[in-house]
């Protein structure tokens, strides 16, 4: 299996790009194709002693899109960009699939128009497996589709839940949709929709979910539209990163506090570990033709290898013709 990785997407690009992907060749045992400036990527592997056996191909391209170019840029501006030629590596069948941590609004463009939607879908969405106490939930759309139509929101409900059955191997997986209440009258004329479409189709919906229950991980997927996911992604993030920086502040606020942070220190990098967004990888589009895995932009190599073993376990299940049939 081979996996396209644009090794100059992403604030830490190129080196931690490059340095996840042979750590993913290493880990996962793929092939990898990196894209980019070729005499940089050589000197990241020779200066990093990096091993790739016979496993790498590089194709060599000089542009960047960066995140303040317009995402449609990629389809003309930026066409010989080093994302630009990943999606060209999937598209042409050369990968199986393909990672970057580069822009959100270029990797949809590219993934819609380059490697195309699956037939009947309306929109694309970005999703994410978010830690929960005892495992994770899925957040869909995470930032693709700012607006929503009702018939999209039912439309990731059925993605999520083939992609929770076929990848997480899931049981009928929970499929719930983000309300400011739990009745089926609650919210705003999308939520009211959503709701009637998500009762009528094939998935185990378990109704409106409010917020304050998401991290309890009550659910196997939260559904919603990508402006009101973006922002309950960060919330999450941040409230984790500020809530473990307090926790720190308390264990050395004393000497009794620093002997039972001793006690408890195995515990707690456990807990720390299992909110670590760099052991997700990334965000996976759903929604097109060919696995694509949008990763977060200050990926680490840990991070990029994860990304890239999601990518492999997207690539080995039939996902998209699941899709594609309960679409249907």
């Amino acid at each position: 299996m081979r996996i396209a990785v644009d090794a100059f997407g992403g604030d830490n690009a190129p080196v931690e790009i490059i340095k996840g992907a042979a750590l993913a060749h290493a880990e996962c045992g793929v092939d990898i194709t990196l894209t980019g400036d070729k005499e940089i990527i050589e000197k990241v592997i020779a200066d990093n002693a990096l091993d790739f056996g016979q496993g790498l191909k590089i194709v060599d391209c000089k542009d960047v899109i960066t995140m303040h170019d317009d995402p449609t840029s990629i389809l003309k501006a930026h066409s010989e960009c080093s994302m630009a030629h990943a999606f060209y590596e999937l598209r042409d069948g050369n990968a199986d699939a393909f990672v970057s941590a580069g822009s959100t609004g270029a990797i949809v463009v590219g993934g819609t128009l380059i490697i195309k939607r699956i037939k009947g879908v309306k929109r694309p969405a970005l999703a994410s497996m978010i830690p929960a106490p005892g495992g994770s939930y899925m957040l869909m759309d995470m930032g693709a589709n700012s607006e929503c139509r009702p018939e999209m929101l039912r439309q990731f409900g059925v993605m999520a839940s083939a992609y929770l059955s076929l990848v997480e191997s899931r049981l009928d997986p929970k499929i719930a949709l983000l309300n400011i209440g739990t009745e089926d009258t609650k919210g705003d004329e999308l939520r009211v929709e959503a709701y009637k479409l998500l009762s009528e189709a094939p998935v185990n919906f378990i109704g409106n979910i409010e917020s304050r229950e998401m991290p309890k991980g009550v659910c196997d997927a939260v559904i919603t539209d990508g402006f009101t996911g973006n922002i309950a992604l960060k919330l999450i993030e941040g409230t984790a990163g500020t809530l473990f920086k307090m926790i720190k502040n308390v264990m050395y606020k004393s000497l009794p506090n620093k002997l039972a942070a001793l006690v408890l220190k195995k515990d707690l990098y456990s807990l720390k570990s299992m909110m670590d967004s760099t052991e997700v990888g990334g965000a996976l589009l759903l929604g097109v033709n060919k696995p694509v895995i949008k990763a977060h932009g200050s990926s680490n190599a840990k991070a990029i290898k994860n990304a890239v073993r999601q990518a492999k376990s997207f690539a080995e299940n039939d996902v998209i013709g699941k899709i594609s049939e309960g679409l249907s």
